[in-house]
């Protein structure tokens, strides 16, 4: 793609795979999972959802991965106001091992273990690198918004040496930049893209409507989710499938972003504003 502009517009929108849904329930853990119609060897990524809120307000990322190519679990667990961040960490683990180790679709999906991933929005974000600092064989992490956990989502990064993206909202006031993705991203072990949106809210991620909206501040964003379809989908392709068609997003300049890049940002300058 010639552009950040034509890469954003083309990732946002909805890959070239047919999309099937399945239950994650029938290994005991509640929640659901998104899959290309058929292919073998495909990447995964396992997906942990925010405080309070159900998988079902991240359906459009999370079909909107299959349709490009890459089969998606979400854990629909530890809901509740008083989450267990440590089981949480596990049910997201036990997500991904079902990806590799099940052959989904009638036996037309299946997975490479090599080529796998932890994302997670809020809470969730935390939690997947709580759960990527015990999986041996990962390739990538993606954080949106990120909340710290208990135990530290800081103290789990600094063991994870993978790629890691962190995409965080600038006017974040549930878990401001400052304060969570700011230091995890600089703890990182290994190689961190940490990128602010502009004008963007912790909840902007969401799709629809729940009544924790009540206890949060600002909504469901379209223009968040798009930017953010496009920026997920592009590290991911890259590192899970060593598709190259949207590289221009993960180092480059995107309008309406600010951009940090470096091994766990030690000494890192801005790369890229727009």
């Amino acid at each position: 793609m010639r552009n950040a502009r034509e890469a954003v517009s083309r990732l946002a929108d909805t890959g070239p795979h047919e999309v099937l849904r399945g239950d994650l329930g029938m290994i005991g853990v509640p929640g659901v999972v998104y899959a290309p119609a058929e292919g073998l060897g495909l990447p995964a990524v396992a997906f942990a959802h925010d405080w309070l809120q159900p998988v079902g307000r991240y359906a459009g990322l999370l079909r909107h991965l299959a349709s490009w190519g890459i089969v998606v679990a979400a854990p629909d667990s530890h809901r509740g106001a008083l989450p267990s961040h440590v089981r949480f960490a596990a049910d997201l683990r036990t997500a991904l091992d079902v990806c590799v180790g099940v052959r989904l679709g009638e036996g037309r999906i299946s997975v490479d273990g090599r080529r796998t991933a932890l994302a997670g929005h809020g809470i969730g974000g935390g939690v997947a690198l709580l759960a990527a600092a015990e999986v041996p064989r990962l390739a990538a992490v993606v954080t949106l918004a990120l909340a710290q956990t208990r135990p530290s989502a800081l103290d789990a990064a600094r063991r994870v040496t993978v790629p890691t993206l962190h995409i965080a909202a600038e006017r974040d006031t549930v878990s401001p930049v400052a304060g969570h993705a700011e230091p995890v991203a600089a703890a990182a072990g290994g190689q961190v893209w940490l990128r602010t949106l502009r004008k963007a809210d912790h909840t902007g991620f969401l799709d629809g409507k729940h009544w924790s909206d009540l206890l949060l501040t600002g909504g469901p964003s379209a223009k968040t989710r798009k930017v953010t379809r496009a920026l997920v989908t592009a590290f991911l392709l890259h590192h899970l499938a060593d598709d190259d068609r949207g590289d221009v997003l993960l180092g480059g300049k995107v309008k309406g972003t600010e951009l940090v890049t470096g091994p766990g940002l030690r000494g890192a300058e801005p790369a890229a504003q727009s």
